[in-house]
């Protein structure tokens, strides 16, 4: 099975990976005009879930370059499935609703998407359907990956 045998899959999630880590760590350093949006969280709060999710992003990076690294066969295989079931299940969450969203924006169903308004202006409109089409670039690369190293034989992580 080709998806088996393919690098190419981790190398895609550990690029996503890496520019997630470095784009919040831009966010948290210059977050711009007020990113809590007038909401109930402070810039505590708005620091605090950054650096959770870098966190998250950058054990993630090196989960997945374990899959294809020599020096991981010697790790239990639950050590990096775990994560990277866990991650994908995230990604997957967060990725296909905003292609469907994207669906819906771009085809004139709902302009505004799910929850946003008709009257979206046009910057407002790409930006969001960026955005979402990146989780679900992501949720495809991390979908991959795992079932990659998830059928590849025990001690096959650097193949």
């Amino acid at each position: 099975m080709p998806a088996c045998r393919g690098r190419r899959w981790a190398y895609g999630a550990l690029a996503w990976l890496i520019f997630f880590v470095v784009s919040h760590v831009i966010l948290v350093f210059v977050p711009g005009d007020d990113p809590t949006g007038d909401g109930p969280w402070d810039m505590r709060a708005y620091v605090i879930f950054n650096v959770v999710l870098i966190s998250m992003s950058a054990i993630g990076a090196a989960v997945v370059l374990a899959t294809v690294r020599p020096w991981a066969r010697r790790l239990p295989r639950w050590l990096l499935l775990t994560p990277l079931l866990s991650g994908s299940a995230l990604l997957v969450v967060r990725g296909v609703p905003g292609m469907v969203e994207n669906l819906l924006m771009v085809t004139g169903v709902r302009r505004g998407g799910f929850v946003g308004v008709a009257d979206i202006p046009t910057d407002e409109f790409w930006i969001g359907v960026g955005i979402n089409t990146y989780f679900f670039a992501g949720a495809v690369l991390l979908v991959g990956t795992t079932v990659s190293y998830g059928c590849r034989p025990a001690g096959g992580a650097g193949r």
